[in-house]
């Protein structure tokens, strides 16, 4: 049985949206925000859906939905979907999440030579791995590592 949430994130965005609405600069952060605000609502538009059963056949409006990758009532189904799958893909074994950053200072690099400072970061954060973890002092181990970039949007 499907269970409601109390509260939606829409309903949320709206009854707060005089604290966060003007201190939010990155215009697509403020464009994500105001979709999931506006997702399933009358300002996306909707269409009639009528119900095929032979004994109904009721008609209903439909809301339009925002199709925004952050937007839990759109892709909350694509993302539990997603977890499922890798962790089919998961072995028997201990993970670890670990995060390696960069400082600012090195922005300018990341936008006239992002693939150089990209594949050293993931080289680099390779080589540190792996030595790390075949070192017997800490795992004396074989290790693995998957890499993803997350950069933060200007």
């Amino acid at each position: 049985m499907l269970v409601r949430p109390k509260h939606e994130l829409a309903e949320v965005l709206r009854l707060q949206k005089n604290t966060w609405e003007e201190d939010i600069k990155n215009a697509w952060k403020l464009r994500t925000l105001y979709a999931l605000m506006r997702c399933r609502t009358w300002e996306m538009g909707g269409h009639i859906d009528q119900c095929s059963h032979e004994s109904c056949k009721r008609i209903h409006l439909s809301y339009n939905s925002c199709r925004n990758r952050h937007c839990p009532k759109c892709q909350g189904h694509l993302r539990e979907k997603w977890i499922a799958k890798r962790n089919e893909d998961l072995l028997n074994t201990s993970y670890f999440h670990v995060v390696f950053t960069l400082p600012d200072i090195l922005n300018p690099i990341a936008i006239a030579n992002p693939k150089e400072l990209y594949n050293t970061l993931f080289e680099t954060s390779w080589a540190v791995l792996k030595d790390f973890g075949y070192n017997p002092k800490f795992l004396g181990a074989k290790t693995g590592m998957i890499g993803v970039l997350h950069t933060t949007p200007r």
